[in-house]
């Protein structure tokens, strides 16, 4: 009899090539920044009207103008992942969870702010008059302020710079410099509201420190919550600092 011959084996399909991340590119970028321009000339705008206004009068105005800001940038960014790639929003974004604690995130916040702090004494960081004191000056205000500050705020600005921006630059100039450059608009966008780049390059150094985060654990949701907690900080010694001054001014 002859022998049977086995069939030739048949080699496996090479495996596809990984896809590089992030998947969207510069045009991407400009056309947001394009969109972001608007939405903040127009806030700015608003900001001018009301700049002489009470401060439960501009509060009103400004805190549902900056949530709208908000949603219109995730909104731009939903339209660019899914529209343009047929991406969903979060996972694109990195917003999972950490291998990091969240006790150890959080208190990696409060570390920093209160490195942030010290820097800010040695800086001789100067007590200017600002908008964003004027604000902070009116309880209600501050409040407002306070809960936008630990909850949406640092939910929107880190998935715009740590979450879209940062993983871009980390691409084209690797990770020490793509973290320190999403920081410099990061701290730009808050020179405004304090009027002193003393203010906005230590906002900046705790922006590279979020990026830090982001870029350790891979998640920007890690990010989040590490400024959140930052932030609260400031807004905590900023309560106890108007409460001593309320009870001072009672007991006169």
């Amino acid at each position: 009899m002859t022998p049977e011959i086995p069939p030739p084996e048949i080699a496996a399909p090479p495996a596809p090539p990984a896809e590089s991340y992030p998947f969207w590119g510069y045009p991407d970028l400009f056309g947001f920044i394009l969109i972001a321009a608007v939405g903040f000339l127009v806030e700015s705008a608003l900001a001018a009207v009301f700049v002489d206004a009470k401060h439960l009068k501009q509060i009103v105005v400004l805190f549902p103008a900056q949530i709208l800001l908000y949603a219109l940038l995730l909104g731009t960014l939903a339209v660019i992942f899914r529209r343009y790639y047929g991406r969903p929003f979060w996972q694109s974004l990195r917003w999972l969870p950490s291998d990091l604690s969240t006790p150890f995130i959080a208190a990696c916040g409060v570390g920093v702010a209160f490195a942030v702090a010290f820097a800010s004494t040695l800086l001789r960081t100067p007590d200017v008059d600002s908008p964003m004191k004027k604000l902070l000056s009116d309880p209600t205000s501050a409040l407002l302020i306070g809960l936008l500050g630990i909850t949406i705020g640092p939910l929107c600005e880190e998935i715009v710079f740590r979450g879209f921006l940062q993983p871009l630059l980390v691409r084209s100039l690797g990770a020490a410099p793509g973290i320190l450059l999403a920081a410099v608009p990061f701290g730009l966008l808050h020179l405004q509201e304090y009027n002193s780049w003393r203010h906005a390059l230590l906002i900046g150094a705790a922006g590279a420190s979020f990026g830090w985060m982001r870029q350790r654990t891979e998640s920007t949701k890690a990010a989040a919550l590490m400024h959140a907690s930052y932030n609260c900080v400031f807004f905590l010694l900023l309560a106890l600092r108007q409460a001593a001054l309320h009870g001072r001014w009672a007991g006169r």
